[in-house]
């Protein structure tokens, strides 16, 4: 059998699967899967941690220190302190209101981080949270 392309061996492709038991194997192997996913629970666990958002927070305070300093990067250094204070205080839970405010802070500073890795990587993990 072709693959849907035409050409090449045979190849199956499973989208999303959810609320449904399968078994995929030949004669000798056989592999059962049991999905009870798919809840907006399950979304939110697959999000990054509050330990993955504190890192990527004091990676960007810490590239800040090679950048000139300014009135904007002061001030973004501050919102930064202030989210890198509330996650340590949270534990694991990332309090509803602050994806947002980072979110925020990097469109407000976009030209002063624009060129800052670490304020790309924190961006990447704020898109998980929706919004």
């Amino acid at each position: 059998m072709a693959n849907s392309e035409g050409a090449g061996p045979p190849s199956v492709r499973i989208g999303d699967v959810r609320g449904s038991a399968f078994s995929i194997g030949g004669t000798d192997v056989s592999n059962s899967t049991v999905n009870q996913g798919g809840s907006e629970a399950d979304a939110a666990v697959a999000g990054p941690t509050a330990e993955e958002l504190l890192e990527a927070v004091r990676d960007l305070r810490a590239a800040l220190v090679r950048l000139p300093r300014s009135d904007g990067r002061a001030a973004l250094d501050a919102e930064l302190d202030s989210a890198a204070e509330e996650l340590e205080s949270a534990g694991e839970e990332v309090r509803p209101g602050l994806p947002a405010r980072l979110r925020g802070a990097l469109e407000r500073w976009a030209p002063l981080v624009d060129s800052v890795s670490a304020a790309t990587a924190l961006a990447a993990l704020l898109t998980s949270f929706g919004g």
